[in-house]
């Protein structure tokens, strides 16, 4: 694994916030070398727009609280489908399952290590393993 770190603690707050607000399917993934501008993807699925504003918005809350760290760039806030968190050194996608089933980030991504996120009470693909 490439993740430093800072970058994996980050990871695992994002991913732990995430399940709070009962996101889905959510796995960590190394990219660091695949892509070189990023290190770290976050992917996480939920059913409705309002679910996925209320994992945005506590990601967001506990990166800021707990490590200072406030998102680059935000997109597809106003599209309700899927919304992309750029911290620089991770990447947070938060999508409805049909979305996330189309694009298939998890496919395109299937050849790089996934990221054990420590989330206690979650299954197998919950945990990226």
């Amino acid at each position: 694994m490439t993740i430093s770190d800072a970058v994996l603690t980050e990871l695992r707050t994002a991913a732990a916030a995430a399940a709070d607000k009962l996101a889905t399917d959510i796995v960590g993934l190394d990219v660091g070398e695949r892509l070189g501008i990023t290190d770290a993807f976050l992917l996480c699925s939920a059913p409705s727009e309002r679910q996925i504003g209320s994992i945005v918005d506590e990601i967001e809350r506990q990166l800021r609280e707990q490590h200072d760290s406030a998102p680059l760039r935000r997109e597809g806030r106003g599209s309700g489908t899927w919304v992309l968190l750029d911290y620089g050194h991770l990447v947070v996608h938060v999508q409805q399952e049909e979305e996330r089933v189309l694009y298939g980030l998890d496919r395109l991504y299937a050849d790089v290590d996934r990221v054990d996120l420590h989330l206690p009470e979650a299954g197998p693909a919950a945990a990226g393993e």
